[in-house]
């Protein structure tokens, strides 16, 4: 402590640790970013090839020779990158893409003397792609922009000497300091100080969390403004924030599945849509007598307005938003797939231990014999209790620390194997344990008494533990896992839209019951072993159709994987259960599964609207070329105006 004092003292002469991250405002609102989209290379070039056209038509009044020059400058800005795209696919995978389809119609078009008009339609192709390009970058960033946040540095505290380490180096027990407005570089428990604390860039919560003494907190979160000295409790590899980063890894790498059919669908529309065109330019002229100038013409009017560029970009830019959207608010996807599963469930099945109940017993009841004051007995169990590291030992302790009571020296504490403790307090013999020894008591008037409280208390789900002073029954406490305040909420905003809630646990019956008429559920399983929870995982998906399963164990991780869509608590949950599950809740609020669902919801109806509205533009475009005759730039205009309409469409799920 009289080292922790002279570093006090020196932490005003300094300034922020060497190389340490500062974050001045983590929670920022994220609107439609002009200027972040403005920054993208592709949406330079698109701008750029857009200027150029319209200087190649603006110098047709004055010069030919310049106005093409400049239109082959507005085909080399927007063209190349799809261009390079097109070409690598052709190469690596041998299969054409809409770039190649694109970028040939546009130089089909300028070798008929159409220069704008390819020109127009390079500019409105680089345009979508460059929008496309904006939203899956826009997604990645709010989903890993927290990787942006990791402190690389930390300052350790060694023999009452700061020294500055990398996070690498830290061990769990060490202790280090924390400046105002530093970033927090290990997770751990607060040795000393008091400040507020920004979590946003772990949870998602705006406000601010007060932290003292004996608090936890988690690398990458913004210190306010006070000082604190924490106890590293992870390594850097194991820290919630090293999680964070593993997830974002994974949800780059994963495909959904309507974005690998539509990439098997693009590839094999494309060569049809190029046979389609060679024959409209070299068969259709010897069977209806077009001249080969209006087959052709013909020809780049179709590959325009029939390629697929608006129906390939319905899925994913919705996709991403919506898992863009889900991230500012603390719910890491890992991948759109997960999303688009959401979509469809029809039922979610919590775990009860630490997904519906706060995941650790508390003190409910203590029932204080007559002679005894219920304080002065709590203060005496939790002096024989906080050597032991049972958890309902834990429990009497907090309880009692809570009601800010003295522990009072005890000695000679044993654990009894199998029973519970006993120990010697204020020259009295106590005992706290199993309430078996009340059946071993003879049918009194006291022991019957006790047993109905036992029963009573029982009946409620509570764990219940008899106190005696010598053999006398001074009282009895009683334990439960409580459930969570927002549990509740939670299963009625899944009900309100049609989901059922399932419940599945390995606690006994009563102890079941009691949490689903404090919760509301509506399907109750009990006593399961995790091997029995995935056969009714398997069950819930035979009867009802698409499960959602929330856990937060390691004997949750089974379940997880069985479900539809596996849903981790990111704040509490086991590194098994995070590996496994598809989903994870960083701030571990299940109010937000249902907003989560309906989200995936309005996602999947989104994706429907542009690809109806995708393909109904092309059937339209296709008609009309045939039947009736479109210009060049109409179908231009038509085919990729409807490719930013989709991608706008989606942008509006980021709000």
């Amino acid at each position: 402590m009289e080292n922790i004092q002279k570093i006090s003292a020196q932490i005003a002469k300094q300034g922020p640790a060497s190389g340490s991250l500062k974050e001045p405002n983590p929670n920022r609102k994220r609107r439609f970013d002009i200027q972040g989209m403005l920054r993208n290379p592709e949406m330079q070039a698109a701008i750029l090839s857009g200027v150029l056209m319209l200087g190649g038509w603006a110098a047709g009044y004055a010069s030919a020779a310049i106005s093409v020059v400049l239109y082959i400058l507005s085909y080399a800005a927007g063209g190349w990158l799809k261009a390079k795209e097109g070409m690598e696919t052709l190469i690596k995978e041998r299969e054409l893409d809409v770039n190649l389809l694109m970028v040939a119609a546009a130089l089909g078009a300028a070798s008929i003397g159409y220069w704008n008009e390819g020109a127009m339609l390079i500019f409105i192709f680089a345009l979508s792609g460059a929008l496309e390009s904006y939203t899956m970058e826009r997604s990645k960033k709010d989903i890993s922009s927290l990787m942006a946040l990791k402190p690389e540095l930390a300052l350790r505290i060694e023999d009452g000497k700061m020294t500055l380490v990398s996070i690498d180096e830290l061990k769990v027990s060490d202790l280090i300091l924390v400046k105002p407005g530093e970033l927090i570089p290990a997770d751990g428990i607060i040795h000393k100080g008091f400040s507020a604390v920004n979590q946003s860039s772990i949870t998602g919560e705006s406000v601010p969390m007060d932290k003292s003494q004996g608090d936890e907190v988690f690398a990458g979160t913004l210190n306010g403004e006070g000082v604190l000295y924490i106890e590293v409790s992870q390594t850097s590899d194991a820290t919630v924030f090293a999680k964070i980063i593993r997830l974002v890894e994974e949800a780059e790498n994963e495909v959904p599945q309507s974005e690998r059919f539509m990439k098997r669908f693009e590839a094999i529309y494309a060569k049809i849509v190029v046979a389609v065109t060679l024959v409209i330019i070299f068969a259709v002229p010897f069977v209806l007598g077009w001249s080969f100038g209006t087959s052709f013409y013909k020809a780049m009017v179709f590959l325009v307005v029939a390629s697929p560029c608006a129906l390939v970009a319905s899925i994913m830019p919705a996709l991403l938003s919506a898992i863009s959207n889900r991230a500012r608010r603390g719910i890491l996807f890992k991948g759109g797939a997960h999303m688009e599963n959401m979509a469809l469930t029809s039922v979610v099945a919590f775990d009860k231990t630490g997904t519906l109940t706060a995941g650790e017993p508390q003190v409910t009841d203590i029932i204080a014999a007559n002679g005894y004051d219920r304080k002065e007995l709590l203060a005496v169990i939790a002096s024989v209790e906080q050597l032991s590291e049972h958890p309902l030992a834990k429990a009497i302790v907090r309880k009692a620390e809570e009601e800010e009571l003295e522990l009072l020296p005890a000695e000679s504490v044993t654990s009894v194997t199998g029973w519970g403790m006993e120990g010697r307090v204020a020259a009295k013999q106590w005992r706290i344990g199993k309430t078996d020894v009340l059946d071993r008591m003879d049918d009194c008037e006291e022991s019957v008494y006790w047993k109905q409280q036992r029963t009573v208390l029982g009946a409620e789900g509570k764990t219940v533990s008899v106190i005696l002073d010598g053999e006398r029954v001074a009282g009895l406490v009683a334990l439960q896992d409580v459930v969570r305040p927002q549990a509740a909420a939670a299963v009625r905003k899944l009900q309100a839209i049609g989901v059922k809630v399932a419940m599945l646990t390995g606690d006994r019956s009563e102890t079941a019951q009691v949490i689903a008429r404090q919760t509301g559920v509506d399907l109750i399983y009990s006593d399961l072993l995790p091997e029995e929870k995935v056969t009714y995982v398997k069950k819930l998906r035979e009867e009802y159709g698409h499960v959602v399963m929330v856990g937060d164990g390691v004997n949750d991780a089974p379940a997880l994987a069985t479900a539809t869509v596996g849903m981790g608590m990111g704040m509490s949950g086991s590194g098994t259960a995070l590996e496994v599950a598809d989903v994870v809740l960083m701030n571990d609020n299940i109010e937000e599964i249902a907003g989560t669902i309906k989200l995936a919801r309005r996602a999947r109806r989104i994706v429907k609207q542009n690809m109806v509205f995708a393909i109904t533009v092309i059937v339209l475009l296709m008609s009309g070329n045939f039947l009736t005759g479109i210009a060049l730039p109409f179908g231009v205009i038509g085919h990729e105006g409807s490719t930013i309409l989709v991608i706008l469409n989606a942008l509006r799920l980021l709000r």
